[in-house]
């Protein structure tokens, strides 16, 4: 394998294996994506709820990006499972109110679904009787029922764009955990910068830097996004057993306690493969892969020293932030905690039916000097390289359109070789039209 490459992707989440797809599709440079693991798509990319997120209950003024992606994304997924038999169950979500305090919070979801792009037929509100009528088991004061909403298996769709960005000529590289990155000053280098792995070293001229979790660790490292930190937070579920099957047609959201906060509280999932669980709460971690005590533990210090800035401090001194953050870890503590906030809505559920956790998954969140989170993601770049930063939920769902535009930009920019009129027939042609 050659070690040189004209754009090196890393991370192979569903985010970086779908730029890599549409870079070895409509491009002639040379694509290599390095993938720490030993495969595509094994932390967020598949330890997710597994929903095409409708633009539902995302403002319109701080999330108009994160709603238009969702919005266009739903269509483009459908497609690719549908060309590659994926499972895309169009199931539909409902989002309920369990007070009277949050039949407001109802109805300024369906302005901002309008507001979103979604249509009439696409969005309902349901009054308490109607929603017995369609979910005897859901108890609730109203409802919205969204139509334009999914279920697939991300972790699927992840290893089949890698796939087929193999086919069209995208190298791997994987295992090779991502060390440091410098510049190649001499004039005598084959390229413009030398990334340094744990298993091979990968020189490039471009770099794009999709790693979820890690990612604002390796801007640092190019000394990009300095005022900004992260915090992570792991997303736990417990599996319902058999007996609950059919309990409802369609997943169950409550509306948001804490409105400011990218938080929902645990829902009622139904999986593509019709599989249910409660989750997922949000607790915060040390670090984007701390699924266990072992590696929480490992990450404290260093995260502690790097957090100590003054948007952290601002942060953790705000009473409402430190009372979200006990619930979620009196819910990770207590299985009887987390249940009991799924049956104000589904009171039938009994926590000691739940005898095994789901896979939880973590999510890291930019916070900015002022201590607040950062509302979208964030692009930062120089002139060699593009860093993805607090690319969150629902960034599967937004994927597949978020890669196009970003591929896009690259080569109106002539930061890769080729051009968008390459005819290939590919499922996504007409989006580069």
């Amino acid at each position: 394998m050659q070690d040189n490459y004209d754009v090196t992707v890393i991370g192979g989440g569903i985010l970086g294996c779908a730029i890599a797809y549409f870079l070895s599709i409509v491009t002639e440079s040379s694509i290599i994506v390095i993938e720490q693991e030993k495969n595509v798509g094994l932390h967020t990319s598949s330890r997710n709820t597994g929903k095409v997120h409708a633009p539902l209950y995302y403002n319109p003024d701080k999330k108009s990006s994160t709603a238009f992606y969702a919005l266009k994304g739903f269509d483009m997924l459908k497609r690719y499972c549908n060309l590659h038999k994926l499972p895309f169950k169009e199931d539909g979500v409902i989002e309920v109110a369990i007070n009277e305090r949050q039949i407001d919070t109802l109805h300024k979801h369906v302005q901002w679904a309008h507001k979103n792009g979604l249509k009439n037929e696409d969005v309902k509100f349901l009054n308490k009787d109607e929603i017995l009528q369609i979910e005897p088991n859901v108890k609730c004061q109203a409802a919205i029922v969204c139509f334009r909403d999914a279920s697939t298996d991300y972790s699927l769709i992840n290893q089949k764009l890698m796939e087929d960005a193999i086919r069209f000529g995208c190298k791997t590289s994987f295992q090779n955990k991502f060390r440091s990155v410098y510049c190649n000053t001499n004039t005598g280098a084959n390229r413009k910068m030398t990334i340094i792995g744990t298993v091979k070293d990968i020189t490039t001229d471009y770099i794009i830097n999709a790693t979820g979790g890690n990612s604002l660790d390796i801007a640092h490292n190019l000394g990009l996004a300095r005022e900004y930190t992260d915090l992570h937070f792991r997303g736990e579920y417990w599996m319902a057993p058999q007996k609950y099957s059919n309990l409802t047609k369609r997943s169950i959201y409550s509306a948001p306690r804490y409105t400011e906060y990218p938080f929902l509280d645990p829902h009622w999932i139904i999986r593509s493969d019709g599989r249910c669980e409660v989750g997922p709460n949000a607790v915060p971690v040390f670090g984007p892969y701390s699924y266990n005590l072992y590696d929480n533990l490992k990450n404290a210090v260093p995260k502690i020293f790097e957090s100590a800035n003054l948007g952290i401090l601002k942060l953790v001194l705000n009473r409402q932030f430190l009372r979200l953050v006990s619930d979620e870890f009196l819910s990770s503590v207590f299985k009887t905690n987390m249940i009991n906030r799924v049956r104000k809505f589904l009171p039938c559920l009994n926590p000691s039916d739940f005898k095994q956790r789901g896979r939880a998954g973590i999510r890291s969140l930019l916070v900015d000097k002022n201590g607040n989170f950062v509302s979208e993601s964030l692009l930062v770049e120089d002139e060699s390289s593009l860093h993805i930063l607090n690319y969150n939920s629902p960034g599967a769902t937004g994927a597949l359109p978020v890669a196009i535009d970003i591929v896009k930009e690259l080569v109106q920019k002539n930061m890769v070789y080729g051009n968008v009129s390459r005819k290939i027939n590919f499922p996504f042609k007409d989006e580069f039209e």
